[in-house]
């Protein structure tokens, strides 16, 4: 894909009367020289293997490190108790969030949204929903509340999320090493936004402005990996990442807009991500990784005794 800004993306949507998925599949199919059905197929096939992940989570393994795992299943067993504060999609979301997570950290097979460290967002959002769509198609009155979405619809969405990620990272960067890790769960949290705008049918201004407002929201977030692994605090920052941008997609959907331009917060990222010390973009030799505790852990799994 060759956008290189959102403006442009816009444009396309304006000029072709054309939905903002539609202008990154046209854009996909003229960059790659495939036809629409190879584009859709190739979406599915990432659809398919992100809704695997998440059926093929396991509470009970742990990683290597020793350092995650369990919290996935321990959430969804406290949101199955009905007396959550954040009510029970949120915690849903949660709940998917962190098994996406600990999934990558016990080397299970994940898709990468837009990296392995950010792997949690996107289905964290996207699969708890789809899961209540199945549902819906069962009862006319919860059906006639909201658009009834079809699976062919959330491989669109991803559509819209990579046209999001493509653009932050010709702009920016999607790497915590270049960026922090603003560059990661930021851009994931922007993606996840504009998908589930897209999904409840919002313009592409709206799934732009929920995007900006997603990655303002995350401006600043240093990469800080203790003992350089992508587990402490990467797999909980999923989880922020992922209500972050279900706060933004609502503003979006209620018409509340970024003052900045998404362009221009994008370029304010990368001027962020080139100002941050080298020990805050997953160096694992600052932030949290710097801590006593943090050192600590890393004598241990190191086998260095002090």
């Amino acid at each position: 894909m060759a956008f290189e800004s959102f403006e442009q993306i816009v444009q396309v949507c304006q000029e072709k009367s054309v939905s903002f998925a539609e202008a990154v599949i046209g854009e996909d199919m003229k960059d790659r020289l495939v036809t629409r059905e190879a584009t859709l197929e190739k979406m599915r096939y990432i659809w398919n293997s992100m809704l695997e992940a998440g059926r093929s989570y396991d509470e009970n393994r742990i990683s290597t490190s020793g350092l995650v795992g369990g919290d996935g299943g321990r959430m969804s067993h406290y949101a199955d108790s009905g007396h959550t504060l954040c009510g029970d999609r949120m915690s849903r979301v949660i709940a998917q969030a962190l098994q996406m997570g600990e999934s990558n950290a016990c080397m299970k097979r994940i898709v990468a949204a837009p990296t392995a460290g950010a792997c949690g967002v996107l289905p964290a959002v996207l699969i708890p929903l789809f899961e209540e769509t199945k549902q819906d198609c069962t009862s006319s009155a919860s059906a006639s509340e909201a658009p009834v979405l079809t699976e062919d619809d959330f491989v669109l969405s991803l559509f819209v999320a990579a046209g999001i990620g493509q653009v932050i990272a010709t702009r920016a960067s999607i790497a915590g090493a270049s960026g922090g890790c603003q560059a990661e769960i930021g851009s994931a949290s922007a993606m996840a936004a504009g998908a589930l705008v897209f999904l409840r049918g919002g313009s592409c201004d709206a799934i732009v402005q929920s995007a900006a407002m997603s990655l303002k929201n995350l401006l600043g977030l240093v990469c800080d990996p203790v003992s350089g692994l992508v587990e402490v605090p990467c797999v909980k920052r999923n989880v922020i990442g992922a209500v972050n941008a279900m706060s933004a997609a609502d503003m979006a959907l209620a018409g509340i807009k970024s003052m900045i331009p998404a362009d221009q917060v994008v370029d304010a990222m990368k001027e962020v991500g080139d100002l941050m010390d080298v020990s805050l973009r997953e160096t694992g030799r600052g932030g949290l990784a710097a801590t006593r505790e943090a050192i600590e852990i890393t004598k241990k799994i190191q086998g260095i005794s002090k």
